[in-house]
């Protein structure tokens, strides 16, 4: 422990990650969605099209214009993902830590600590691609992360925070499995619909 000493994040540390540290489990999850949209969502989007842009006036078909605006934001997103996903740089909580690396906080880590009215809370430092508040989880960049980042228990840090300025105190730091909540397909998705393109309303005409 290193009784009395205070942390404050150096001004000239980044606000935004250079390099894209991520989970196991995170990775996971971004490799899930990519797939999915990749291989199932936008060639079903893509016969949607297909079907629509066959029912006469492009310009004027609801369900071409709306399946071409669908279709742009999922190339928009994979590429985001492809590029998200080569540049992850993996780390494993659950890797075995010797000395001051086991109790230091580093990208990974679980952290319990106190405000200065004494509410504990507990924190995991995850990707900028893992954040979930429901779960505790908050990014290595975000004004917390960098405040607890390289902090044992029994340091004192300083959290910069849009709201102010508080003094936390660290009460313990541990590496353990942080679960990211897996990828699921989204409500309403194309590919999970089990409504096929409508066929053209017949008319009286033969």
């Amino acid at each position: 422990m290193r009784k009395g000493f205070t942390r404050i994040p150096k001004a000239d540390e980044p606000a935004t990650p250079g390099k894209n540290y991520i989970t196991p489990s995170g990775l996971q999850r971004l490799q899930e969605e990519h797939r999915f949209l990749l291989n199932r969502e936008r060639p079903a989007v893509t016969q949607v099209v297909a079907w629509a842009a066959s029912n006469g006036d492009r310009s004027e078909n609801a369900d071409y214009q709306y399946g071409k605006r669908r279709l742009r934001q999922i190339d928009g997103r994979i590429r985001f993902l492809g590029k998200r996903i080569e540049a992850a740089e993996v780390v494993d909580p659950e890797k075995p830590r010797t000395g001051q690396a086991a109790t230091t906080a580093f990208f990974g880590a679980t952290v319990r600590y106190a405000n200065a009215a004494g509410v504990e809370r507990v924190v995991s430092i995850v990707g900028t691609d893992e954040v979930d508040l429901d779960r505790n989880h908050i990014s290595w960049v975000s004004p917390l992360g960098r405040a607890l980042l390289k902090s044992a228990a029994g340091d004192s840090v300083v959290l910069q925070a849009p709201g102010g300025t508080e003094y936390l105190d660290v009460l313990e730091v541990r590496y353990e499995r942080i679960s990211v909540e897996p990828f699921r397909e989204p409500l309403g998705s194309e590919s999970s619909s089990k409504q096929t393109p409508r066929p053209p309303i017949p008319t009286d005409e033969g």
